[in-house]
Order: C-alpha cells, then structure tokens, then sequence
C-alpha cells in the first residue's frame, strides 16, 4: 500500500514505520521540523535511521497548506495513518486540552476530502489506553489526564467525520510500549541506574498496567494496518503485552536483563500508599505472538544491547 503516515518521529511512530517498510508497503511520512537538524537527542537518531525506510516530508503539518499540498501532488493513496498526536507537556495538569484537540484535528473534514478525491477511503487513528472509555480497569473509565481527554476527544471527531465521508476507520490503542529508542522512562531509567552499579526504586509498584514489548506492538499495528477494508465502518484493537502491577514488571525485567547486561539488577520496591491515578488500566486483545513470528527471548537481547551500547556511558 501506498501510506501517509503523520507522527514518525515519535518512539512508537519509528518503529510502526520501519514494520510497514519492511513489509512492502511505501510509506510518506509527514515531519513537522523543518530540517534533520532541528530534532534533539534519540528523537533525531529516530528521524535519522528513518530516512532509510520511508520518504520523508519536512515542515508539513497535519491539516496544514503544505500537507494539502501533499496529498494533491501524489495521488493514489491507499492508507492514511494518523499517528501525531500534540504531547507538549502531557504530564502536567495544566496541558492545554484546546490547543492540542485543535492540533490534533486541524481541518480534519477537508483533509479526509482530499485523501478522498485521492483514492484513499481507509484510515487509522492511534489512540491510548489513557483516553476515557479506553481499556479495562475501575470504573468508569475516565480519562487520566488532560492529555489523555484530549486524545479520547479527538477520536471522537475522527470518528464523526470519517462516518460523514465513508471512511473506513480503525483506532489502534496502546498501552504501556518499551523498548529501544524510547525517551528516558521507566524500563530506560531502571538499565541505567543498574548500569551505574546502583539499586532502582520502584514508587509505584500497587499499579496494575500493560506492558507491551515495541517491537510486537509493531507487528501489532502492521497487522492491523494491512486488515482495514474499505467496507468497514469503525473497528478497533487494544493489544496487550505483559498485564501485572508495576513492581511485578519490574521484577519481571530485571529477571530479563540480569544475565544480559552482566551486572546485579536489584530493586526496592515502595510501599504505595498514593494512588492518583486508577489502580488498574489495561488493554484486552490478545496479540497471537506464533503467528506474527515474534521472538520474545530475541527481542529481549535487542533491548538489552542497546542498553549496553547506548547507557553503559
């Protein structure tokens, strides 16, 4: 399939790229930056390696003149993958709902008439597992943040105007993904601190979440990409990995990386009395591992030698 694809700089974006790419299909892939060179740190080395597998397409953002543009000027789309979602600051309170839900949507009624004067009548929508009414855990499923309402939301309108035009829509939801690329969080913060010589802390360890390895999450998505038809309406998948509470996960990794970065991984774990998000968010789907030829015990080696590469300094 011929695919546009907005959000590859991102760690998740990176990775479903490259599994499209080596799937066959070709892929354009839409970069707010105007240059390579306006990227940072592992974001850059993303974009970078990206280069490789995808025909990128600078300072062209979602909704935008230039993106219209785009569209127009390379007709015979088959797929449209919304990816790119605005994240400044998604961690805080004060996360500017608007203004991302704005970002997010930007002309999304005239972007689906272009695609559709292009041939395009299938798109995919990622969302997360934080939005409201997304997942399982306690109820009701609210969003668990400002930054997750705004996700949830945005679904919302897609899902509205793609019912308008006769766009076939699926929505991926993910849950927790980790692996190599990613920004400095959980797994990346334990491999460094054990690579240091140290013992990592675990503040959380009473949450239940779902820990997914990036590079199934990949096939995942590639899987799901390749199943949209255009006589669909609205389907969705919520892939899940590893479900189990935090200090479980941690205990799991640590079980995984011990022998392969050669140094004691040692944790203590936190007796959670704080709980400001929901105890239990998961996602629900069965992802067959046999049938997309995914290796864990490979996959884990991955991870671990990019630790040793990347963090060992």
């Amino acid at each position: 399939m011929k695919i546009l694809f907005t959000g590859g700089s991102s760690f998740t974006g990176y990775w479903f790229i490259k599994e499209l790419s080596k799937a066959g299909h070709e892929v354009y892939a839409t970069f707010t930056a105007r240059t390579l060179d306006e990227y940072q740190d592992v974001r850059a080395e993303r974009v970078r390696q990206l280069l490789d597998y995808c025909t990128p397409e600078f300072e062209c953002a979602f909704g935008q003149q230039k993106y219209f543009e785009l569209i127009q000027n390379s007709s015979g789309w088959d797929m449209f993958c919304h990816h790119a979602a605005n994240v400044s600051n998604y961690k805080s309170p004060d996360f500017d709902i608007v203004a991302a839900l704005s970002a997010n949507t930007a002309n999304t009624r005239l972007v689906l008439e272009a695609l559709k004067r292009a041939g395009c009548n299938k798109m995919v929508l990622t969302g997360s597992v934080f939005e409201q009414n997304e997942g399982m855990g306690e109820q009701p499923i609210r969003a668990f943040s400002p930054y997750g309402l705004s996700k949830g939301l945005t679904s919302e309108i897609f899902q509205y105007w793609c019912e308008q035009y006769g766009v076939a829509l699926g929505k991926f939801v993910i849950p927790n993904p980790f692996g190599p690329y990613e920004e400095a969080r959980f797994t990346t913060y334990l491999a460094k601190t054990w690579l240091k010589g140290a013992k990592a802390g675990v503040n959380t360890p009473a949450y239940v979440r779902d820990n997914i390895q990036v590079s199934l999450l990949a096939l995942a998505y590639r899987t799901f990409v390749e199943s949209l038809t255009e006589h669909m309406t609205f389907v969705r998948t919520n892939p899940s990995g590893y479900v189990e509470s935090q200090g479980a996960f941690a205990q799991r990794f640590a079980a995984e990386m011990a022998t392969r970065l050669g140094v004691p991984c040692q944790l203590e774990l936190a007796h959670q009395k704080i709980f400001e998000e929901p105890r239990v968010r998961i996602n629900h789907d069965y992802v067959d591992c046999v049938s997309l030829r995914w290796s864990e015990n490979a996959s884990w080696d991955e991870l671990a030698e990019h630790y040793l590469k990347r963090l060992r300094t």
